[in-house]
């Protein structure tokens, strides 16, 4: 079934409107995404001088700002990922206009690219939990949502250390290939299109978790940090040349980081000691 599928769509491309039709879509959405992330930025920035302005340090965590945080992390999620799924998504809908001619291609594609968002929005259940424990915990600043420096470093190591990991190669791989991973996985029909985008968005986080953690380290609401690490994650997946070598300089660049940080504070933490 790989071969075939590989040799019934290699070459093909979609039809210039429909083409155009779910660029479109795709860039509407993620210019709203990060449109919104621009506001709730203003938004965090007015509401944290206002909160040091009467000597509160932390929100309290209540239902609704439970909702309004997991929004912001399921938003920012669609801001950061889908332009790097921009590519998966028009060669499926290829391969759906070659292989079931049938089936309308850019509803299969919609469906594909919210199946896709539904896993990333999964994790940003856990990131939103996390956050809240880690504000807690005092690990994490309740007005930039940045880490300690002490975590922070822990987290660069963290990411570093998995930039070298098989699992994270396996799942690169997963990525890197539009059509080879259509191949392997290729299901007719919405059901499939569904089945297809959770697949692809479970290897997506299993690619990236370990990089996403790294908004902590520079701040939730730090929009320079969050496209940093946006430009970031889409040329790890759309740059195929050399990729254990970019891996490598890039997880050494992240442990050599994270340990000159984890170093500053223990340092810091040192003297402030020496000084009680």
């Amino acid at each position: 079934m790989h071969r075939s599928v590989l040799i019934g769509v290699s070459g093909v491309l979609l039809d210039r409107r429909d083409r155009l039709v779910l660029l479109g879509a795709l860039a509407t959405v993620t210019t709203l995404a990060w449109g919104y992330l621009a506001l709730h930025a203003a938004h965090t920035d007015v509401s944290s001088a206002s909160h040091a302005a009467m000597g509160m340090t932390a929100v309290p965590w209540t239902g609704a700002h439970f909702v309004v945080t997991l929004l912001m992390w399921a938003v920012m999620m669609v801001a950061m990922m889908l332009p790097s799924a921009a590519p998966m998504v028009l060669t499926y809908a290829s391969v759906v206009g070659r292989l079931a001619p049938e089936q309308d291609n850019r509803s299969s594609g919609a469906v594909f690219a919210a199946a896709y968002l539904l896993v990333w929005f999964g994790f940003s259940v856990g990131a939103t939990l996390l956050q809240a424990g880690l504000e807690r915990a005092a690990l994490l600043s309740p007005m930039t949502m940045a880490s300690a420096p002490l975590l922070g470093g822990v987290l660069l190591i963290l990411a570093g250390i998995y930039q070298w990991s098989p699992l994270k190669d396996f799942c690169l791989r997963n990525c890197q290939s539009p059509l080879t991973f259509i191949a392997r996985n290729w299901r007719p029909g919405l059901e499939g299109a569904l089945r297809m985008g959770l697949r692809h968005g479970a290897y997506c986080v299993g690619c990236c978790w370990a990089l996403m953690l790294l908004l902590f380290v520079g701040g939730v609401m730090n929009l320079l940090w969050v496209a940093a690490i946006s430009v970031f994650v889409i040329l790890e997946k759309l740059i195929g040349s050399a990729p254990r070598l970019g891996r490598g300089l890039s997880g050494g660049a992240l442990v050599l980081a994270g340990a000159v940080l984890v170093f500053s504070a223990s340092g810091l933490n040192g003297t402030a000691t020496e000084a009680i």
